[in-house]
């Protein structure tokens, strides 16, 4: 959502009323029934973007220390807190599970995940956990960042090996800051290793390329499928802006069919 804040003109992206009134035209577009998202300051900010009579907004409970630092590369402007959550289209039943806080690793000014159980009327419940790891280490692991996202990594193989060893699919969805796809990629290898069984995984966009950004040709972005979802995948799309860019990251989107 690249900073989505509550007032306009605040934050790393200022953004106008249209600006707001262009992003929530792009997501009713995506048509989806469950969005995760990363990067907005609060519920009130993401409710600009996903309309209430449409979807339910669940925002990480996550308070952190306020620090308002610089905005990198943007002089004169301040950050707002990022947070993770969903929206989920309004009648579809959910049950909130407590925020995914051992992600954090300790430091209060990481994001959590935010999880739940999604109940379809008429087809198998699916548990999503949405998340936003840490940034900076997008391959290898020598950068500084590198530290932080692999103290991540064992904690959230730990969380993908407890759904997998339960009877519900799940999916993890978010911004991994991180090139699962690359061939040989370490944090990938230790996800997916088939043990328990459910947690053979797979990445929903497969070895599509990105599209987003001709600069960029790797997915950070990922739905992550354990095995029984991949069961009921039926597709992945990717939807780019047709105009002028309204985030510095596009929805990434799977289908699942009803059935377990």
């Amino acid at each position: 959502m690249e900073h989505v804040a509550e007032r306009n003109g605040s934050g790393c992206r200022p953004r106008t009323d249209a600006d707001y009134a262009a992003m929530r035209a792009y997501m009713e577009d995506l048509g989806a029934d469950v969005i995760a998202f990363q990067e907005v300051e609060s519920q009130v900010a993401a409710e600009r973007v996903f309309d209430p009579s449409l979807y339910t907004v669940v925002v990480e409970e996550r308070v952190g220390t306020n620090r308002r630092g610089a905005c990198r590369g943007r002089d004169g402007l301040t950050i707002n807190a990022q947070r993770t959550g969903f929206a989920v289209r309004n009648g579809l039943p959910f049950e909130r599970q407590p925020d995914f806080t051992a992600v954090q690793v300790g430091n209060p000014d990481l994001r959590s995940g935010v999880d739940l159980i999604i109940r379809p009327r008429g087809g198998e419940p699916v548990r999503v956990l949405s998340v936003h790891l840490k940034s900076g280490c997008s391959s290898g692991d020598r950068n500084e960042a590198c530290a932080v996202l692999f103290q991540q990594v064992p904690v959230m193989e730990q969380w993908i090996d407890q759904r997998a060893a339960e009877g519900v699919r799940f999916a993890v969805l978010g911004d991994f800051n991180r090139r699962l796809a690359m061939p040989g990629d370490a944090v990938w290898a230790d996800w997916d290793d088939a043990s328990p069984p459910n947690s053979d995984l797979t990445l929903a966009s497969g070895e599509q390329s990105a599209q987003c950004n001709p600069r960029y040709r790797d997915f950070i972005d990922f739905i992550v499928l354990d095995r029984r979802a991949k069961g009921s995948f039926v597709g992945f799309d990717e939807k780019t802006f047709a105009d002028e860019p309204l985030s510095d990251h596009c929805a990434v989107s799977a289908g699942l069919s009803l059935r377990g």
